[in-house]
């Protein structure tokens, strides 16, 4: 479960100061799901690197079952975005050098699994994402929905809690879109994931029980009785 509260982020730009968070309190059930919108520049993505403990508040807490990533040695931090989180961005952030299934397994390096662990988990996760038959095929070699499923494949194989998702469809197609948002979907309720995800797409926060809207820094959540 995620706690948070009074969440703030400034960045200095300059002699400025930019305030992306501004005293937000939200909290995330176990198994949850929740959309953030927003403008640009409005936060969104800020929240989700909170969340993800890729970033610190200016102020504020971060819990994650108890444990505050906001206070947590770096050391510590890494080892529980190693071990309890994934993360899926827009951009895919493949290795063009390395297979899918290469790709996949180096989710696992930090765990310290040995070289046969690592190769059956991700080949079980490729073929959790439909992509069984195409482990040994580079990203240049495949569509933009099929490398993204490589990138949920490599979140998910570490067995994360946690599943955040900044803007996963954001570079596909309307149909390929609807296609990746069934698997995470699907990938959710199989898994018993807390899931967030950032999005643009209006058709994507509507699917979502909760949404999030974060202007200016501040939060407005909301509960969906129609998805």
């Amino acid at each position: 479960m995620y706690h948070l509260r009074g969440v703030t982020k400034t960045y200095r730009r300059g002699k400025a100061s930019v305030q992306a968070l501004d005293g937000v309190d939200l909290t995330i059930e176990d198994g949850g799901r929740l959309v953030i919108q927003g403008p640009t520049g409005g936060g969104k993505s800020t929240l989700l690197q909170m969340l993800g403990g890729l970033d610190r508040p200016t102020a504020g807490q971060v819990e994650l079952d108890g444990t505050d990533l906001a206070t947590l040695p770096e050391a510590r931090l890494t080892r529980v975005r190693s071990e309890s989180i994934g993360f899926v961005f827009q951009s895919f952030n493949l290795i063009p050098t390395l297979t899918a299934q290469e790709n996949v397994e180096t989710a696992l390096v930090p765990l310290k699994l040995k070289a046969k662990d690592r190769r059956e988990r991700a080949a079980e996760a490729l073929g959790s994402v439909g992509l069984g038959e195409r482990r040994g095929h580079l990203p240049g070699e495949m569509s933009g929905g099929q490398q993204q499923r490589v990138a949920i494949a490599r979140a998910l194989v570490k067995r994360p809690k946690v599943l955040l998702a900044d803007e996963p469809t954001g570079n596909l197609d309307e149909s390929m879109r609807d296609e990746i948002m069934d698997l995470l979907e699907g990938l959710w309720k199989e898994h018993g994931l807390t899931f967030v995800m950032v999005t643009h797409d209006s058709a994507i926060a509507k699917r979502a029980p909760r949404l999030a809207t974060i202007r200016k820094g501040r939060l407005t959540v909301t509960e969906n009785a129609s998805a």
